[in-house]
């Protein structure tokens, strides 16, 4: 019988996979090009066959999903007729899947299949579903559903009692004469009641309790079980095997019959016992709490030592009592909405017994005990955990030195308060702060002194602030402030002046008077920017106008500052670029030594030939290249190529390099040299190298050694633009140079002013008692050239020579100026 059952389950099921088939294929095969969803004519009117005795036709949507018509077989499975009913008034069991299926097919634009169960007098029927959304010409949308019930049902009852793993048995008295109970037949049981018994089920069904060797088979359970029929109170009660299981057996009375179900409870008591030995030795504390009264049930050692309750006096107290009364609320509706298992989300604060708190996490899980429901919870005190996270936040968000916000923090604040101006009509001001001369006084006195002198900067800072405003350190001597909301430019102005002159004044650290200044950039939102990047940028654009006018004052960015700082972008940008794309080339300018009367150097000069721009201005671009850390590249490209270019030339023609102060940073000038000198083959004798005061200002040992380094190459040393420092003549002691050369600002008026004769003659006069060469740079007269001559200066160079020339012209040069090069000129 079972077979044929599911022969004729199976039928169903295909029959109902085929329908599906069909309508789908229908329902694609009406979808037209470009259209969403097919016409409701082309799925359903004309050729629906037996499939329309299974299909529903509902229109709308929500509260308003209607069914307009119904088949046969639906009518039959709502048990109604439901023509123009709606959706939400049919029975929930048919309301909820309807639902279901018109709403996510409509919502996909798709077909939507689903399944449903119905159960009734204890016969579960499934049902498969289909929906199927359409276009109608007519109005509104409408879904085709199609039902079609699988199988033919199956008891519940049945099923539960034959697959489940538990034990069922049903039991008849058995009485006497005087009809006292003094038996039990066993008159029908399940397989799960056979395993645990230990008997086949032929063994078991229609004999005698008294008569079976099993754990049932004992006059305990017999008294028990008569207990139950005579009274007809249900009983439950575990029984212990000699195998070492326990059951537990639930018995409840129907006239002469017991139902009684069986229980495998031995790895339950396994876990009790476990529990227990976790419990109660835990170091974690914990405690169990009935989850309706809230009181404690039970607390382990460690929840006794860790707040200080005696246990007696959590046995009397409920879980609210350790609670503080302004979270009491929040702790209550958390419990009012607990699963079987928690994890808390958030830290708690606990009250211990003498009165202080702590902050903890909590874990709990649903348990039994006894015969009450609880919750057994496990404790992690946090309190030093967010004690220590609260400091990192801190720190995270402050300067470890002066305390003030720091940058992160800064740029946050500067956000809320530009979102906020932009809201609003409200202006506030950025000021970007610089401290004057601090370097100075750090390299003097050392780190510690600055330091100190730092945190007194901050303090001045903070006693100017207004209650909304705020001060931030940005790193070095670097600080900024928010002043919001002000009420103009010249409230700011006036506030600003008032600031640098606080931090201005004289400074006590240890017992050493230090005096510094402060430059001050100022940005207005939204004027100025309408966010804290570009807020901050044209602030910190202001200060570097304020820096450049001397310092010690205060200056408003301007539009002007932001053209000219993005003109500086572009060129950097394109300076990045000029030395891969080949846009660099070296000029040769010749300097001609006047005791021979001919070139004898050749001076090479960097030359930057844009495409667009054109030619670019050294006096540009080498500040630009020195700012961004491109002279270090360009620096060594310039050197192999004057290199290579000198070693055509004629042997004894040397060729002179400027070098930046930037490359001595680098440390790796030497080796750059080296390699330049080795790549061309010319000798160390032929190359000249030009260094500027500011790479001895520092007078620094690291710069020294690197002069002498390249002096042992058999490189020539020389000074460029001498006598423009401030102690030119003290670092002629620092380094023998091969040659020094006068700066073109004394040659330009030396026919017509005695000083710069007096200058020049002083000069070469020094330079000849040293034994080093000189040579005048920017000579353009005949009258200079006579004058330099009578001087006794060593080389000349300038436009009455020649300017500047291509490699190629070099060649040219040497031919015209090799005899006679005055005369030449």
């Amino acid at each position: 019988m079972g077979a044929v059952r599911k022969t004729i389950e199976e039928e169903v099921l295909t029959d109902t996979l085929n329908d599906v088939s069909t309508l789908r294929r229908k329902w694609f095969a009406a979808l037209r090009p470009g259209q969403q969803l097919p016409a409701y004519e082309e799925v359903v009117l004309g050729s629906m066959g037996r499939l329309a005795d299974h299909m529903a036709l509902l229109q709308g949507s929500g509260e308003t999903l209607t069914i307009m018509r119904t088949g046969r077989a639906l009518r039959h499975w709502l048990g109604q007729d439901a023509w123009d009913t709606r959706v939400s008034d049919l029975a929930p069991q048919y309301e909820g899947v309807l639902s279901e299926a018109a709403v996510n097919a409509l919502a996909s634009g798709r077909p939507y299949a689903t399944s449903a169960y119905n159960v009734t007098n204890g016969i579960v029927r499934s049902f498969d579903i289909y929906a199927m959304p359409m276009a109608c010409r007519w109005g509104p949308l409408l879904i085709s559903v199609y039902v079609q019930e699988r199988g033919s049902g199956y008891s519940l009852v049945d099923t539960i009692f034959s697959a489940t793993d538990g034990g069922f048995l049903a039991l008849a008295a058995c009485r006497n004469a005087s009809h006292t109970t003094v038996d039990f037949q066993i008159v029908d049981l399940n397989q799960g009641a056979s395993q645990l018994l230990q008997q086949p089920v032929e063994t078991l069904r229609w004999h005698r309790l008294s008569e079976g060797q099993h754990d049932l088979a004992t006059a305990d359970v017999l008294r028990r079980l008569s207990a139950v029929i005579d009274s007809g109170v249900t009983d439950q009660f575990e029984i212990a095997s000699s195998r070492g299981t326990h059951i537990k057996v639930s018995v409840a009375a129907i006239g002469d019959l017991l139902s009684a179900t069986l229980t495998d409870v031995t790895d339950l008591k396994r876990r009790e016992q476990s529990f227990r030995l976790l419990f109660d030795n835990n170091p974690m504390p914990m405690w169990v709490f009935d989850d309706t009264s809230f009181e404690f049930l039970n607390v382990n050692d460690a929840a006794v030592a860790h707040y200080g309750y005696s246990r007696e006096q959590f046995l009397r107290m409920k879980i609210g009592d350790i609670w503080p009364h302004d979270e009491r609320d929040v702790h209550f509706k958390s419990l009012q909405v607990l699963q079987d298992s928690y994890q808390s989300r958030r830290s708690w604060r606990h009250i211990r017994a003498d009165s202080s708190e702590i902050e903890v996490l909590t874990y709990g899980r649903r348990v039994g005990f006894g015969e009450r429901s609880a919750f057994l919870v496990s404790i992690i005190d946090v309190t030093e955990r967010r004690k220590a996270e609260a400091k990192i936040s801190y720190m995270a968000h402050h300067d470890a030195l002066t305390d003030l916000p720091n940058r992160v923090t800064f740029q946050q604040r500067l956000q809320q308060t530009v979102e906020q101006c932009g809201r609003t009509e409200r202006r506030a001001a950025v000021l970007c702060i610089d401290l004057d001369m601090f370097k100075a006084i750090n390299d003097s006195f050392g780190h510690p002194v600055g330091d100190r002198l730092l945190q007194q900067v901050a303090q001045r800072l903070g006693a100017d602030l207004g209650p909304s405003d705020l001060a931030a350190r940005l790193g070095g001597d670097e600080f900024a402030v928010i002043l919001d909301p002000i009420s103009g430019p010249t409230e700011v102005g006036d506030r600003a002046a008032r600031l640098i002159a606080s931090l201005s004044a004289p400074y006590d650290v240890d017992g050493r008077e230090l005096t510094i200044g402060a430059s001050v950039g100022i940005a207005i939102a939204p004027l100025d920017g309408d966010t804290s990047e570009v807020l901050l940028r044209n602030a910190d654009m202001a200060l570097y106008r304020a820096k450049a006018g001397g310092g010690g004052a205060h200056h408003f960015f301007e539009m002007e500052m932001d053209r000219q700082a993005q003109l500086r972008r572009a060129l950097e940008a394109d300076l990045r670029q000029a030395l891969n794309n080949g846009e660099l080339e070296l000029h040769y300018q010749p300097l001609v030594n006047l005791a021979a009367d001919r070139i004898t150097s050749f001076e090479a000069l960097l030359r930057w030939h844009h495409p667009v721009r054109g030619m670019v201005s050294p006096a540009e671009f080498i500040p630009v290249a020195e700012d961004i850390g491109l002279i270090v590249p360009i620096g060594e490209w310039v050197l192999r190529t004057a290199c290579v270019d000198a070693a055509t030339w004629p042997s004894d023609i040397k060729v002179a390099v400027n070098l930046s102060p930037v490359q001595f940073k680098s440390r790796n000038l030497v080796p750059a040299v080296m390699a330049a000198l080795a790549h061309s083959q010319l000798s160390a004798e032929r190359l000249e190298l030009e260094i500027t005061e500011s790479v001895l200002l520092a007078e620094t040992d690291a710069n020294l050694q690197t002069l002498h380094q390249m002096r042992g190459l058999g490189v020539r040393i020389s000074m460029d633009d001498f006598g423009t420092g401030y102690s030119s003549l003290s670092y002629l002691r620092s380094f023998p140079f091969d040659k020094i050369k006068i700066d073109r600002s004394f040659i330009r008026d030396l026919p017509d002013r005695a000083d710069c004769i007096a200058i020049v003659r002083a000069i070469s006069g020094l330079a000849q008692s040293l034994s080093i060469a000189t040579t005048a740079e920017g000579v353009e007269t005949r009258e200079q050239l006579e004058r330099l001559r009578a001087e006794g200066c060593t080389e000349v160079q300038g436009f009455l020579f020649s300017p500047a020339r291509p490699a190629e012209s070099v060649a040219g040069l040497l031919a015209r100026f090799g005899s006679n090069a005055a005369q030449a000129a």
